[in-house]
């Protein structure tokens, strides 16, 4: 029978983020944004005098931080506001002006690192020497000490940060699009159609019914290829965005412009794509079962539990009682997962929750996200409250690999292990061929732009679809309209391709989380408490180094291999419990 999602205003509270952690309501809101813009032109006065003292440098820092801590609860709120009902314009509107504060904020803050630069880093690191006030900021002027090649003078810092909202546009505008004006055709299977929309598509792909998930698959890719020219026009001002910041700051490409600031050699990207091409034909290649959401917490509880009490009690009240979850789809609400939150926040989850094994696994990724927030921001002070996607993406990552072996040890049944097997599989083909193959996508168009080519809507889906195509290998036929279809796949994915050289990581995050949960769920000596440190240690340590801490060794190939070992593993266990046909 025909399914239909519920407006905004018709969920139950219960299942919704509780949004007043953050802001008791709009009002609210706004008090906060008008007290970031009265507090610019008190932050504006520090210009000049950085190198006046120690002390001086600390009061900065101490009131810019104030200020940056309201912007970012500003932030979460308007992000997940509008990410839960794109069509509240409302909430559209405090989102844009979320941004335009943010840009203001970053312009009027803009002469700071110049002004430390000129200090002098022999001077800084003798002021955190003597200084208690300072005493954190080592490792913080030693990053900016190997990224001031690429810091520009002040009155240049200023503009580059009043540009990044208008130049942010080109991700707003497919924001808008994909989860507001585009629509698509309903499903049709056994049970009649069903509403395909960003918050039902994951469930509808992985229907039992065979008819279902293509025709799902079919009117959403359809959609998109509707709309490729617009798209593709869209994509491409957002990789001119990337470009002109890399130019403007002096590296040599793009890619080196999103890896540097993180501290990751260009190698481990390109390790990754080599990896991933020697490793292609590990894809030259039971049932369902229902997991509603308080199940789906109990497993994944049941699946950390290695990591100790304190960790798990912290997990079940967010998931539970807390409200950092909003639970179900709804019209408007936009596709895919993710965490949020800032130091002065709970660490909101942001997914469409559809009581299925998929749903689960997001879930437990999303809550890794969460925990390594938790611990993170309760650890570290303000400066390296955060961290980056590299380091991210193995806490997530994380999760999944340990409820999975929770399942698999603990539940015997042919079916049930084909189902978590499944989903094991489904999650791969995600991180270590999509994600690979948009990875690879993104470095061509890239390179297309920095030599002065163009991006064009069926250059993207000739290259999408060979790219695919190379991976599927001759045992999947994609032509005709299959290709198309499958060379859509890059429109499909809705903010990754606008963040600059971002997708590369997921790869890495599984790989690491797998190297990892191995010797957890074994309970190795040190296993859950390096793991724990290196959660804690947040943004206060280099991302390769944090991770060699926990574990795992990120600048060699050896854990992206024994992922794709530990996949071809999967395949083979799957064929065991599958009947011969």
């Amino acid at each position: 029978m025909s399914t239909a999602l519920p407006a905004r205003s018709e969920v139950d509270r219960r299942f919704t983020w509780k949004s007043e952690a953050i802001f008791a309501d709009a009002d609210a809101w706004e008090a906060a944004v008008a007290g970031i813009l009265a507090a610019l032109p008190d932050l504006v006065e520090f210009k000049g005098h950085l190198a006046d003292s120690p002390d001086m440098l600390a009061d900065w820092f101490e009131a810019s931080e104030k200020v940056q801590r309201v912007m970012d609860k500003v932030r979460v709120y308007t992000n997940m506001e509008y990410s839960c009902d794109a069509g509240d314009q409302g909430a559209a509107a405090r989102a844009d002006r979320a941004r335009s504060v943010s840009a203001e904020l970053q312009a009027a803050m803009s002469f700071a690192v110049p002004e430390l630069i000129a200090i002098g880093f022999p001077t800084l690191h003798a002021w955190v020497a003597s200084t208690p006030r300072l005493s954190h900021f080592g490792h913080h002027f030693e990053r900016l000490e190997k990224l001031s090649s690429h810091v520009r003078p002040a009155e240049v810092e200023e503009v580059l940060a009043h540009v990044a909202d208008p130049l942010s546009s080109a991700l707003a505008v497919h924001g808008v699009f994909a989860n507001t004006d585009m629509q698509f055709d309903p499903a049709t299977g056994a049970d009649g159609p069903e509403e395909v929309a960003q918050g039902t598509i994951g469930a509808l792909l992985t229907s039992a019914d065979r008819e279902t998930r293509r025709t799902a698959y079919e009117n959403y890719a359809d959609a998109h290829l509707a709309a490729k020219h617009a798209l593709a026009a869209n994509l491409a001002a957002g990789v001119k965005r990337d470009v002109f910041f890399a130019r403007a700051r002096r590296f040599t490409s793009s890619l080196e412009a999103a890896l540097t600031p993180n501290h990751i050699p260009p190698d481990v990207f390109h390790s990754v794509i080599r990896a991933f091409r020697d490793n292609v034909g590990t894809w030259h290649l039971g049932s369902p079962i229902t997991v509603p959401y308080e199940q789906s917490v109990e497993w994944i509880a049941e699946g950390v539990s290695p990591l100790g009490e304190e960790y798990v009690n912290v997990l079940r009240r967010g998931a539970l009682e807390d409200r950092w979850v909003d639970i179900y789809p709804n019209k408007g609400k936009r596709m895919g997962a993710f965490s949020t939150g800032s130091p002065d926040t709970p660490p909101f989850i942001f997914m469409s929750y559809n009581n299925d094994i998929y749903s689960m696994s997001t879930l437990a990724h999303e809550l890794g996200h969460s925990m390594h927030s938790y611990y993170g921001r309760r650890t570290q002070p303000f400066v390296y409250s955060n961290y980056g996607l590299f380091q991210a993406e193995v806490a997530s990552n994380m999760h999944q690999a340990l409820t999975r072996h929770h399942l698999l040890e603990t539940n015997h049944d042919p079916n049930f292990q084909i189902a978590v097997i499944e989903e094991a599989m489904s999650n791969f083909h995600r991180y270590f061929f999509i994600m690979p193959s948009l990875a690879r996508l993104e470095l061509e168009i890239h390179e297309r732009v920095e030599r002065g080519g163009a991006i064009t809507a069926g250059y993207l889906n000739d290259l999408m679809a060979d790219l695919m195509g190379e991976v599927y290998g001759k045992e999947v036929d994609i032509s005709g309209a299959d290709r198309d279809r499958a060379g859509s796949t890059w429109a499909q994915f809705h903010t990754h391709l606008y963040n600059n050289f971002y997708v590369y990581q997921y790869a890495t995050g599984i790989a690491g989380a797998h190297h990892l949960a191995e010797r957890v769920a074994a309970r190795a000596p040190g296993a859950a408490d390096s793991y724990i440190a290196f959660l804690r240690s947040a943004g206060s340590m280099y991302p390769l180094e944090g991770l060699r801490m926990a574990g795992v060794d990120m600048s060699s190939p050896e854990p992206v291999q024994a992922a794709f070992a530990t996949m071809a593993d999967y395949v083979g266990r799957l064929e065991k419990l599958l009947p011969e046909s």
